[in-house]
């Protein structure tokens, strides 16, 4: 399948065929596929600079704008913000100054845990099928169980930096957290004097409902992991960090050709901008638990198609009993215009832009539930 084109949650292949998106580009594409806040910002900055002579020494009016913004927006303890270029690239920033501020070598992560594409971040990722076929790894990651506070505390102190955690495990099949958990975790890494790096590359900027999911349970992350919904599609990441750890960064510490280049800062800044002023969090909210109802009446009505309903606002899984059914209703789907993606064999995660409207979202789901019935009769 070629997609040339897209509108909203809508795409089209280059034979003209509509498809609805449910997968948002992995989670990227949140305010829809060529939205002119995008266009606009691209086209506009393109004019002007789109990377600075001697990239790291200059600076620009675009990169400020972002940066006064995060300002307004992360939490107060969050006081240096750092650019890049991908989630992967911001885990992997993340862990290395750990391990530079801190002294320390070992990094704990979690199972179903997934961090990234690069060595470092495959080697923190907790699920073998992304890990085991890039061997040697690299050294130093430990693995508990997600959700396991007591797991945690049996190794905390065996020479161990950080601790990485995504708020809601994504690529693991949309695993929900205990409501004290992450609070819970943030306190243990405190007092144990480990830094606790909250991956929200996947649940930040709105996708749960709250612009971080992690902060709005009580956790007081020493690092923000933060890409995907950050520019909506344009190749663009963040990490931010407290005023203790920067105290253990130097100059040159640090850095990337791309890093806060003025097209993707100008990009990030239109985007951000308009998921606050359009009060996206609320929509996704109400949205959410819309959609999970209905998924949830759909567990009852077909017991023997579906185990099990869990998300948190527009990040929604929905596990099947049967892998080959499952495949069978991903490709069936495709071939009547709903785009899926299917994880573990089992579980179709739903994702799509934040900005989908509720007459979307149910002509979505209704085709989902008739190949579901399809499949399963």
């Amino acid at each position: 399948m070629s997609i040339e084109k897209g509108d909203g949650v809508y795409v089209w292949d280059e034979n003209c065929k509509q498809y609805l998106d449910f997968t948002s580009g992995w989670g990227v594409t949140c305010i829809g596929h060529a939205n002119p806040i995008i266009t606009d910002a691209l086209c506009t900055q393109s004019k002007k600079i789109i990377q600075n002579p001697n990239s790291g020494a200059t600076y620009s009016p675009a990169r400020s704008r972002l940066i006064q913004l995060f300002h307004e927006i992360l939490p107060e303890h969050l006081t240096r913000i750092f650019f890049a270029n991908s989630g992967a690239e911001a885990n992997d920033a993340a862990i290395k100054i750990a391990r530079k501020v801190t002294g320390k070598k070992n990094i704990i992560s979690t199972e179903m845990s997934f961090h990234g594409r690069t060595i470092s971040t495959v080697s923190a990722t907790g699920q073998d099928v992304h890990r085991n076929k890039f061997n040697p790894l690299m050294p130093g990651y430990f693995f508990v169980p997600f959700n396991d506070i007591a797991a945690v505390k049996e190794i905390i102190d065996q020479d161990v930096a950080a601790v990485i955690v995504e708020p809601i495990q994504g690529e693991g099949g949309v695993n929900i957290p205990s409501e004290s958990y992450l609070l819970e975790l943030s306190e243990v890494c405190r007092k144990h004097g480990v830094l606790f790096i909250a991956d929200e590359i996947q649940t930040g900027f709105f996708r749960t409902g709250p612009l971080f999911y992690s902060t709005s349970k009580g956790a007081k992350p020493d690092i923000i992991t933060m890409a995907k919904g950050i520019a909506g599609g344009f190749p663009f990441s963040a990490f931010a960090v407290t005023d203790e750890v920067v105290k253990g960064i130097q100059k040159g510490d640090h850095g990337g050709t791309y890093n806060g280049n003025p097209l993707g800062c100008a990009v990030s800044e239109a985007v951000i901008r308009y998921l606050i002023d359009s009060d996206i969090q609320s929509h996704v909210s109400n949205l959410g638990i819309e959609t999970i109802k209905r998924l949830n009446e759909w567990k009852e009505k077909y017991p023997k198609a579906i185990t099990e309903v869990r998300g948190q606002g527009l990040l929604i899984a929905l596990e099947l009993t049967d892998d080959s059914k499952s495949a069978e209703i991903v490709k069936r789907c495709q071939d009547n215009g709903l785009i899926l993606n299917l994880k573990h064999g089992h579980i179709i995660r739903i994702f799509p832009a934040l900005t989908i409207t509720r007459s979307e979202m149910q002509s979505g789901l209704d085709i989902l539930e008739k190949e579901i019935v399809t499949c399963y009769s």
